[in-house]
């Protein structure tokens, strides 16, 4: 397993890091006097993502099937911590959910860095074909070695450049700028791919970055454009859709343990309904959102993707050499 940050410290200091997130995040499933079970879920998004929605709705639905014996309580806009620091809480049981991009995974659970790959994916009908038939069962099981469990896939649509001062119109452009990208060897290596300096930054500091320079831009998809506001510094959005990476909904191993069956299954069946409320939900966000950027100004651009398609060749080459099962798993999702 990669080691997280907890992990890369000395035993006896993560020891006592241990210890203190627990004490503060206690509560991450407990039964309150009158019985009912508590779950806390928290996450990085703004309240007007459509993501969040899905998460809101999936809480009403364990609330509704438990007749109020279980609830959950949904923290966003990372007041809980960073992607990173949640998925690291999760794994000690401090925190009981949280939903993260599949891309910072790979840090976790290496074999999830399969859905990073660029061009993954012939179209949405086969993305959704390969996330909810055994393939994905198998990756949302992957993370249970690393104490999660994946309940579900939530669509982010796909990845595509945002930059301050030019439209990406062709790999070559992407040369010399500072790209921020999430904490994924496999987006370095994107980004590399094209001949820009790719650059980690939390997304809750990222659009301070933009407007200092520290990056020059950054790549996602239209809503999370549009509620992070990033598009007031970037005014260009450049559709070349490199990766549909999906979000993961993921719950601690060591909460799950703790429930009984039919707890259990009341998120199970949550999850999965609010997956299916959030696929109609991005649909419909993704159209608003494109009409809101044209409209604030942004300039969308729809390349050629073929020359981007060529510049990330190497990037399958290189994981044929150096991970030779991954890419026989990559093979199996463009065959099925």
């Amino acid at each position: 397993m990669t080691t997280t940050s907890i992990n890369q410290l000395p035993r006896t200091p993560r020891i006592l890091a241990c210890l203190c997130l627990g004490l503060v995040f206690v509560m991450a499933a407990c039964s309150t006097p009158g019985g009912v079970r508590i779950l806390k879920l928290g996450h990085g998004l703004d309240t007007s993502h459509p993501v969040h929605a899905a998460m809101i709705f999936m809480a009403e639905r364990v609330e509704e099937k438990s007749n109020g014996t279980m609830k959950i309580q949904v923290y966003p806009n990372q007041q809980l911590g960073s992607e990173r620091e949640l998925v690291e809480l999760l794994q000690i049981g401090s925190l009981a959910m949280t939903k993260v991009s599949t891309a910072a995974m790979e840090g976790f659970a290496p074999e999830i860095k399969v859905l990073s790959q660029p061009y993954l994916f012939r179209d949405d009908e086969h993305q959704v074909k390969v996330l909810q038939g055994p393939i994905g069962k198998e990756l949302l099981a992957a993370g249970e070695k690393y104490w999660f469990k994946g309940l579900c896939f939530y669509d982010a649509g796909k990845r595509s450049f945002y930059t301050k001062t030019a439209p990406v119109e062709n790999p070559e452009d992407i040369k010399g700028l500072k790209i921020r990208v999430m904490e994924s060897p496999t987006a370095v290596q994107l980004i590399q791919s094209f001949g820009g300096s790719p650059t980690p930054v939390s997304f809750g500091e990222l659009y301070t970055a933009l407007q200092q320079g520290i990056v020059d831009g950054a790549e996602n998809n239209p809503p999370s454009l549009l509620t992070s506001r990033h598009y007031e510094v970037c005014k260009f959005y450049s559709l070349n859709e490199h990766t549909a990476v999906p979000d993961m909904m993921i719950v601690s191993t060591k909460v799950w343990e703790r429930l009984d069956d039919q707890e259990r299954q009341w998120l199970q069946e949550a999850a999965d309904e609010s997956a299916t409320y959030q696929y109609k939900l991005w649909a419909e966000s993704v159209e608003e959102s494109m009409r809101i950027l044209q409209e604030a100004g942004v300039e969308v651009s729809y390349p050629d993707k073929e020359p981007f398609r060529k510049a990330v060749e190497g990037v399958y080459e290189a994981l044929k050499v150096n991970d030779p099962e991954m890419y026989e798993l990559v093979e199996k999702i463009r065959s099925y």
